[in-house]
């Protein structure tokens, strides 16, 4: 039998004795049946659809199970390596449910009470930034989110170029190209953060129709100024699409973050566009992103006229105003039901999660800046991901270094990640600051990575030892 790890609630309990998904999920069925239960039993009929032999399926099961053993535990808080948060039970509940409809949310015939609900989740969303009047919906990811926000500004500025940090997603200079779009990337200062001196240096060339702005980067999690992008945007007229596919949900802890990122995050009140990707910090699976729009009038760009899609509603359907046709109705109503569960709200069960990955980034960051091995990030961590290099005389010795340890950290179940970064983020007077080191990288993303940190360093002390020394 598989044993799965019990995750911890979000309000702070002991670890569940058991996975409580499977009970949960038997009774909603049940009621989900008795909503439907003036229809005609199926009989034997029902069961024409092949393969439904339950012995065959338990058996299929048991060999899927077997296969999924070859995973890093991304479950576990002692996997710290990559963006990988498990959905919340609620959440892989409420997607297996809908599952046994399996609407599609192109069109209000295809997902009634699916796209009601999508409706509703993304309405919660736009209010974390203060948006009341918006065009938005889910995607299948945050690539594609990304891709209709690039598109519009491409409608929008024919001839334009995008312009983003050399530390956006690589995702942004890839979706230009499809869109036939020119992108240009510019100069990231030391923290990792768009350089508002070579932003303006392209600005002035006259050619700019939307400047990307990152709220935090893969990478590091930085966060660009977007509060000084905007007052760029007064004097020479772009759009500004705020990639927070990654960062977007701290705009819901902003106070407790450094003054620079809390004002960039209140500022996203004043974005053109903005991408948040629920799979990430929201407590979904994959692929689940959301895409907003601050004009609505956008969406006569989206218009088409199809021959045959759906007739039976004359209100405005979610395939109107997206790229994309079908679209899992399940990842809407597992996303509706997680935030009925856990509120948008500052102060909640879920803002309090987001806190405690931040308060164990900076826990973790505090710690290194102590070991005398390592050379931290200058500023620190703006939210849960902390990178680190390890002191050596130059960059090769230093990125071999770095590849043992985490070798060592694996071998004690202990999984963090490897990141290229420049090396002058770490000390700019260094021989060679230019160059690229490989460096340790930790993503605290998970509520239960506050608790566990002490086992986490633990371990990678251990392994830190067994490589570098004492």
């Amino acid at each position: 039998m598989l044993r799965l790890y019990n995750f911890r609630s979000w309000f702070g309990k002991a670890f569940m004795s058991h996975d409580p998904v499977p009970e949960l999920l038997r009774r909603a069925a049940e009621q989900l049946e008795a909503e439907f239960a003036g229809l005609p039993e199926l009989g034997q009929e029902g069961s024409a659809q092949p393969g439904q032999d339950a012995e065959a399926m338990a058996g299929v099961l048991e060999a899927v199970a077997h296969r999924l053993k070859d995973n890093y535990p991304y479950f576990h808080p002692l996997y710290a390596g990559q963006m990988l948060k498990p959905p919340h039970p609620v959440a892989r509940a409420a997607y297996a449910l809908a599952m046994k409809i399996n609407p599609n949310n192109h069109a209000r015939d295809g997902g009634r009470a699916s796209s009601e609900m999508e409706i509703e989740a993304v309405r919660e969303i736009a209010g974390i930034f203060g948006w009341t009047e918006y065009l938005g919906h889910l995607t299948s990811s945050g690539t594609l989110a990304n891709l209709e926000a690039l598109w519009v500004a491409g409608q929008l500025a024919p001839g334009k170029r995008i312009v983003g940090s050399e530390q956006a997603h690589y995702t942004h200079r890839r979706i230009s190209g499809v869109l036939k779009l020119d992108y240009a990337g510019v100069e990231a200062d030391g923290r990792g953060r768009m350089s508002m001196e070579a932003l303006e240096a392209e600005l002035r060339k006259g050619d700019v129709g939307t400047v990307v702005v990152t709220l935090g980067t893969t990478a590091i999690g930085a966060v660009d100024p977007l509060d000084e992008v905007l007052k760029l945007r007064d004097r020479y007229g772009f759009r500004v699409h705020v990639d927070g596919a990654y960062g977007g949900y701290f705009r819901l802890i902003a106070d407790d973050l450094d003054e620079g990122a809390r004002r960039a995050y209140l500022a996203t009140v004043e974005a053109d566009s903005l991408v948040i990707d629920p799979h990430k910090h929201g407590l979904q699976p994959y692929g689940c992103g959301c895409v907003l729009f601050k004009d609505p009038a956008v969406g006569r760009l989206y218009k088409h006229d199809s021959p045959y899609t759906y007739f039976t509603s004359k209100e405005l359907h979610l395939g109107e105003i997206s790229l994309e046709c079908s679209r899992a109705g399940a990842a809407a109503v597992a996303l509706w039901a997680t935030q009925r569960l856990l509120p948008l709200t500052p102060g909640g069960a879920f803002a309090q999660g987001l806190g405690s990955g931040r308060k164990a980034a900076l826990e973790l960051d505090k710690r290194l800046r102590q070991d005398g091995r390592c050379e931290t990030l200058a500023g620190g961590p703006e939210l849960d991901i902390v990178a680190w290099k390890l002191a050596a005389a130059d960059a090769e010795q230093a990125s071999a270094l770095a590849q043992r340890t985490f070798v060592a950290c694996a071998t004690r179940d202990l999984h963090l990640a490897l990141v290229q970064l420049p090396q002058f983020w770490f000390q700019a007077s260094a021989p060679g600051a230019g160059e690229l080191v490989i460096c340790l990288r930790s993503v605290l993303m998970k509520p239960e990575h506050a608790a566990w940190l002490g086992r986490i360093w633990e371990r990678y002390t251990a392994a830190c030892s067994e490589v570098v020394g004492e």
